[in-house]
């Protein structure tokens, strides 16, 4: 099996000649540049890392609804918006073409590698919690739900359009693996929005284009942090069929989800805070995650991002690992 086959027999449920062997998220800046202060030879390219270490090559595109001239928030969390008005003033630098242009010519320059089974390919469209979030700021996008339903509810409706208009452009080029709906609406005590709130804001986004992606034969996975469990019967409700990164220290337990949702998808599930710990504390940390290997549609893998802490002569520790359990 290629590469991109393994990837689309795992997300399937087919036994794969071995699961992919993978890092899904870029690493930490901080971790590359540890590495590379002991080895200049470590190179800074996601891609090139990937050959360094021997993992399998994916390429994800992660399609932003702002364009370049959209203004910043000071701070991580604060809000660009706090008005309808401020909304329409700035949605000039919203949904933008050229972000589109852009996506288009990426996607045709690793066509050919997917093509032929080299590279599997999935992107990341800003979620209907996500993006209203980064407008509003994390504390004012919260009382949205309650002070500014229909600002919430227009905002959501522009970037479906979008999305659709995303749409075109990827499957006029190729068909990617999978994709995931970036929200994060979830900490380490479960959701950060009522199951009401959920199904009135959120739930009818994800019915109106959930259909158009699967009927694409692509899997549709949420990337959402923290202790995803008690969503997951909400996501399945909207189509949704897999998440990652589920968080070991949420308290998300890769084997208790497997045992309760048997056809979910999963990707991550591996306690990032081990593998500084050397090879026996990460063989028991596959050891624990093994049942829901052998199950099927589980990509085991960090789950989030490597940190700074793990060394490059422990990472290559866990890739030897990650290889060795690919192939259980």
């Amino acid at each position: 099996m290629s590469n991109r086959e393994n990837f689309k027999a795992v997300l399937n449920f087919v036994k794969p000649e071995r699961l992919p062997v993978i890092e899904w998220a870029s690493w930490w800046d901080k971790t590359v540049d540890n590495w590379r202060n002991f080895n200049p030879i470590c190179p800074k390219e996601k891609q090139e890392l990937f050959r360094f270490f021997s993992l399998d090559r994916h390429e994800q595109f992660w399609i932003s609804p702002r364009g370049k001239e959209c203004p910043s928030a000071v701070f991580h969390g604060a809000s660009i918006i706090k008005s309808y008005q401020e909304y329409r003033e700035i949605k000039k630098y919203l949904y933008p073409q050229e972000n589109l242009k852009k996506l288009e010519r990426n996607l045709k320059s690793v066509k050919a590698a997917h093509d032929s089974g080299e590279i599997a390919v999935w992107f990341t469209l800003e979620g209907f919690f996500w993006f209203p979030r980064t407008l509003l700021g994390i504390e004012n996008h919260l009382y949205s739900f309650y002070d500014e339903p229909d600002l919430l509810r227009n905002i959501n409706s522009d970037l479906i359009r979008f999305h659709k208009n995303t749409f075109e452009v990827i499957y006029g080029v190729l068909y990617p693996e999978f994709m995931t709906f970036a929200e994060d609406m979830s900490y380490n005590h479960g959701s950060m929005l009522s199951h009401e709130l959920f199904n009135e804001f959120i739930k009818p986004c994800y019915d109106e284009l959930v259909p158009l992606i699967k009927k694409n034969g692509t899997k549709v996975l949420i990337d959402t942090d923290g202790q995803v469990e008690p969503l997951i019967p909400w996501l399945i409700n909207c189509g949704i069929e897999g998440c990652l990164p589920l968080e070991r220290m949420a308290g998300v337990d890769v084997n208790r989800i497997r045992e309760n949702f048997p056809r979910w998808i999963m990707i991550g599930g591996y306690d990032k805070t081990v593998i500084h710990k050397g090879e026996n504390a990460m063989r028991e940390e596959f050891e624990r995650l093994l049942p829901t290997i052998r199950s099927g549609g589980f990509i085991p893998s960090v789950d989030h991002q490597t940190p700074p802490d793990v060394s490059e002569e422990n990472y290559r520790i866990f890739v030897k690992l990650l290889h060795e359990y690919a192939n259980i």
